[in-house]
């Protein structure tokens, strides 16, 4: 089969990339990994071209090759590729190496058994060690970069299969001294000296001698597949915190000898003074992985680390400097003196204060001073502290304040927490407002943005975040608790529609805050006229607070609130309350009021749920009540016959997932009106009642769609069609995810998911308003000639099918031809919402196609135009 045109792959690579796995599951899937094999020997094909194909093995080899021998058989070709490469400088001897490597991992064939991973490893070990291996691999002008790649692929080896090198220590220190590349060579050695300490210590096995053996690349094999059996689990030296004990890295079991314990402290001590060599982000890494290998390591003392934290302790790089937090939090004060705690603390107070630094660094300081690892820290483990060394005084730089960013702010604010815990009320003699003072003042400004109507959400939001933080900082100190209990009441009063925020933040914070904060919320809500017009959040807001407790109060507010509640919302609201007031165990008054709701609500589904908690208060006793009421299915049986006989209760009054007896399509096209609408037909296989539909688009495309209520469906017989208006935010086809609720023929509430209904860019389109005849030639020019400059014109080809361009422009472009000259000649107007417009010229149609001429003010619809005139012919 001859190779491929360039053109072809981009075509193919193309249709890949936008779907592996459908591209895969479709016809040419099967024969894209033997075809790049295949071509990559191609000499047709230029190196450009080649790497491109190496890059797609490199991000999908699992999609690929999907097996073991398909991963095996690949890499061996990828091996035969790289040796006949002839004897010149190329750019695909790397990525061939990357490529290989790649493969074997994700495939799962690297082994004992595999002959590609043994024949990789030799190759791998000969270019890491500088030696030409006869076969033009190693040029001098490549041999660098080809070292580098090397050590890069057998280090992703040693990560995969930990203690796989584990016998290449010796070759590895020696290749660190003679001149080889420093990075990759240390990051390999360290890694490689890390996995082996472990692995030997929970083999309860000594070194050895590996760390002194010099083994030929080009002998009989230096990895060990032993080894890396026993260190099957990954070891990761990215996570944030090494084992908390040495029972769990099993570095105490490992008892070196006097020459093995010099060895090591001189491997460590090579690998520490080439440091500096290295960038930042390999430094830092270098340093978890030789700390991980030393902590809890017997007769290897932390003072090796000594010279590079006199470097360190000063660095501006953040890598480094959470490096070097790591080593504090893991050898204390065997490495750092109570000097060396001061200078780091202070320095990262200072960097903190800086005016120009960046948020994510700023955040990253912040962090680093709410979770400082002190040498003697006085509380238990876990507990949250501001280090001992870390005095008020210090931090007036560091208090928030209302300019700040959200997640900066609550950084500090969580700071000053901390900072009030410690302070026990004590006023600072001399020194202006205490701590505490000053977080009274910052939440008195937070609840008063936050209580602004028409504030933005993120202000509500960050105010509830500040007032959670606060009360789980400061959860045992009742002289704070009781102004914010205070302060989110008033914020209540002024702007009930936050009370969603409120029942999240009940149900995340304890009882210190929760109870009294629950208590005033209700003594608010029952002190509010039952007309009140933000009803509905006082209604949401009593299902939460209710009990027991004011039973008169809050039944004197529902009955008043019951004459207002005329919608089916509302409504619901309204029997949430009582269903929380008959789990609470309030009886008398509330009997009356849910009779008098069975009389009086206008919705028979509220009439009956009034009439059901009615029954059940009369005929069921405290414990069974909440019983039946309760969240839970799995009820235990009661001894009551009459309880028995309605265990299904619980059922009818919850939501249940089922499959939805519901389809929808969309029906034809409104291209009228100021914004789209879809038209969608709906059908039902059984009876439906109380149909509604949600709609929900994924990102920001879209602004918020409104549901769909529906009364009644009945299978059989005619619907009229469902108008749901969009609002895009940009013109962009996208995907509504679709979510039923619905009342079922058994009287059960059912809960349900549709497939989703794509919204396609023709969907979008509206007409320019009509104009007399003979205006509107000239209306067209002037749109035509508003285009430019702002926006763009682009000329296409698109081509007709056997009915021709009078039939296509009928079919899909009627209502928004301005001008027409059938059949060879039309002007289109499209308006694309929210404020884009969009251009087209069909002129002098021949028989397979039209040229068409296009202008639009936004960039971004060229794509999209195109892809739909293309599909045009196929859908006439």
């Amino acid at each position: 089969m001859a190779p491929l045109s360039r053109e072809t792959w981009a075509q193919r690579l193309g249709a890949f990339r936008t779907s592996p796995s459908a591209f895969m599951a479709g016809p040419e899937g099967e024969d894209l990994g033997r075809d790049l094999l295949s071509d990559l020997r191609s000499e047709k094909l230029s190196e450009q071209t080649k790497v491109s194909l190496l890059a797609l093995s490199l991000e999908y080899p699992a999609e690929l090759w999907s097996d073991a021998p398909a991963a095996e058989v690949a890499a061996t070709s990828l091996l035969d590729t790289l040796d006949f490469l002839p004897p010149r400088p190329s750019a695909l001897r790397r990525p061939l190496l990357l490529a290989a490597t790649t493969v074997l991992v994700a495939g799962g064939a690297l082994g004992p058994t595999s002959g590609a991973s043994l024949r990789l490893l030799h190759l791998l070990l000969g270019l890491a060690s500088g030696h030409d291996l006869g076969r033009g691999i190693g040029l001098s002008s490549e041999q660098r970069p080809l070292q580098a790649t090397a050590c890069e692929c057998l280090r992703e080896l040693e990560n995969c299969k930990p203690g796989l090198l584990g016998g290449c220590l010796g070759l590895l220190r020696g290749l660190l001294g003679q001149g080889g590349p420093i990075q990759p060579l240390s990051l390999l050695l360290a890694l490689t000296l890390r996995n082996t300490l472990v692995i030997q210590a929970r083999a309860r096995a000594s070194l050895q001698g590996l760390l002194t053996a010099r083994v030929s690349p080009t002998g009989g094999g230096p990895w060990n597949w032993t080894l890396a059996e026993e260190g099957d689990a990954h070891l990761r030296p990215q996570v944030s915190t090494w084992p908390a004990a040495e029972e769990e890295c099993g570095l105490s079991a490992l008892e070196p000898s006097s020459e093995e314990a010099q060895e090591l402290r001189a491997t460590v001590a090579q690998l520490l003074d080439t440091s500096y060599l290295l960038t930042p982000v390999a430094q830092a890494q270098l340093l978890w992985l030789l700390g991980w290998a030393l902590r809890g390591l017997q007769g290897q003392p932390p003072v090796l680390f000594k010279p590079q934290l006199v470097r360190l302790l000063g660095t501006a790089q953040l890598t480094l400097l959470h490096a070097v937090l790591a080593l504090k939090a893991a050898f204390g004060e065997t490495l750092f003196t109570v000097q060396d705690e001061a200078l780091l603390l202070r320095r990262l107070i200072l960097a903190a204060q800086h005016p120009a630094l960046p948020l994510p660094a700023h955040l990253f300081y912040l962090h680093c001073l709410l979770s400082f690892p002190e040498n003697c820290p006085l509380g238990p483990t876990g507990e949250e502290a501001v280090p001992m060394l870390l005095e008020p005084q210090l931090c007036r730089g560091l208090l928030p304040s209302l300019l700040l960013d959200p997640m900066a702010l609550l950084a500090c604010l969580h700071l000053l927490c901390l900072l009030c815990a410690e302070d026990e009320e004590e006023e600072e003699k001399g020194q202006g407002q205490s701590p505490r003072q000053y977080l009274k003042e910052l939440l008195a400004g937070l609840w008063q943005r936050a209580a602004l109507n028409g504030s933005p959400r993120a202000l509500a939001t960050l105010c509830f975040q500040a007032s959670y933080l606060v009360a789980h900082c400061l959860a045992g100190q009742p002289s704070m608790l009781t102004p914010l209990t205070h302060g989110l009441a008033q914020l209540y009063r002024a702007r009930p529609a936050l009370a969603p925020h409120f029942v999240d933040l009940l149900d995340q914070v304890g009882s210190e805050l929760g109870e009294p904060l629950r208590v005033m919320l209700q003594q608010e809500v029952v002190s509010r006229p039952g007309r009140d017009e933000a009803l509905c959040w006082h209604l949401q807001m009593l299902a939460k607070v209710a009990d027991g407790d004011a039973q008169s109060a809050t039944l004197s507010f529902l009955q008043a609130a019951a004459a207002h509640c005329t919608d089916w919302g509302l409504q619901q609201a309204l029997l949430r309350v009582c269903r929380a007031l008959l789990r609470a165990g309030v009886g008398g008054g509330l009997a009356d009021l849910l009779q008098a709701l069975a009389r009086q609500l206008e919705d028979p589904d509220g009439r009956d749920h009034a009439r059901l908690y009615y029954i059940l208060l009369g005929h069921l006793s405290g414990p069974k009540l909440g019983v039946a009421l309760g969240p839970s299915l799995a009820a235990p049986a009661l001894a009551s016959s009459l309880v028995a006989e309605n265990q299904g209760f619980a059922t009818a009054l919850m939501v249940q997932e089922a499959a939805a007896p519901i389809r929808l399509s969309m029906g034809p096209r409104r291209a009228k009106g100021p914004l789209p609408v879809l038209q969608l037909q709906v059908e039902v296989l059984e009876p439906v009642y109380s149909l509604e539909l949600r709609f929900r688009v994924e990102g920001q495309l879209y602004a918020p769609l409104g549901a769909v209520h529906v009364p009644c469906l009945s299978p059989g017989r005619p619907t009229c069609p469902l108008l749901l208006p969009l609002q895009p935010r940009c013109p962009a086809p996208t995907q509504l995810d679709i979510h039923a609720l619905y009342t079922a023929s058994t009287g059960l509430t059912c809960s349900a998911r549709l497939p989703p209904l794509p919204v396609n860019f023709a969907d979008l389109f509206l007409p320019f308003p009509q104009l007399p005849q003979g205006g509107r030639l000239g209306f067209f020019e002037e749109l035509w000639d508003s285009c430019l400059p702002k926006g763009t014109e682009s000329r296409l080809w698109c081509p007709l099918g056997p009915q021709g361009l009078e039939a296509l422009v009928s079919c899909h472009l009627e209502p928004f031809v301005v001008v027409a000259q059938p059949p060879t000649s039309y002007h289109i107007a499209i308006r694309l919402p929210p404020d884009s417009r969009l251009l087209l010229r069909l002129e002098a149609a021949q028989v397979d196609g039209v040229p068409v001429v296009l202008r639009t003010d936004d960039w971004a619809v060229l794509p999209l135009v195109g892809d739909y005139l293309r599909g045009l012919s196929t859908s006439v």
